[in-house]
């Protein structure tokens, strides 16, 4: 799926970054930063913009090559991986943060991997994320249609026992980032920090 929504010369989402993204990005210590589902790069691109070590993984090569396509153009260097998140493995200790925009994954290989993201974050490293919320089906605009693939603060304090949230919200707010995510979005936005 993913192959073929990327396989269009425009940028699925744009390359513009996420808002959450740019309005709090300086939570995130300087370092190494991993960006999950990264697609066509606007994330990543625009951390290594900020002076962050970026690495984004995705599982599909047509996404990550317009992703380092997009680095080139923008005069920025980040390091691309090609895996399936169900069994990609993030280190120990590796990452002074870790990035989630918009990556729906099923209930059972999102909890493993965020097993997986409170292991691979550093002592005081930052996991950031915005989601889709179940209230997201009410507006079709963008997330799909399967409820099990969205979240809310609640399941991100469940799956993510080892973070003190500094920054837990659910609410409704315009998404615009191109074709696939436009107009009055409900969304869960967190900051969460790894105990040092």
């Amino acid at each position: 799926m993913w192959d073929e929504r990327y396989s269009a010369e425009e940028y699925a989402y744009g390359t513009e970054p996420n808002t959450f993204l740019t309005a709090n990005f300086a939570h995130v210590p300087k370092g190494r930063v991993l960006s999950l589902a990264e697609g066509e790069g606007r994330n990543a691109v625009f951390l290594a913009q900020q002076g962050y070590d970026v690495t984004g993984v995705d599982g599909s090569e047509v996404g990550l090559a317009k992703a380092k396509a997009l680095a080139d153009s923008r005069g920025v260097a980040a390091h691309w991986v090609h895996a399936d998140l169900a069994d990609y493995e993030l280190g120990e200790n590796a990452w002074d943060g870790i990035v989630s925009i918009f990556c729906p994954l099923p209930p059972a290989i999102r909890q493993a991997l965020y097993r997986k993201v409170l292991a691979a974050l550093k002592p005081g490293g930052v996991f950031l994320l915005e989601a889709y919320t179940p209230a997201q089906i009410q507006h079709g605009t963008g997330g799909g249609k399967s409820v099990e693939l969205m979240q809310t603060a609640a399941s991100l304090r469940a799956e993510l026992p080892g973070l003190d949230f500094v920054h837990l919200v659910e609410l409704e707010r315009d998404v615009v980032e191109g074709v696939f995510h436009t107009g009055l979005g409900a969304v869960v936005q967190a900051i969460g920090v790894k105990p040092a």
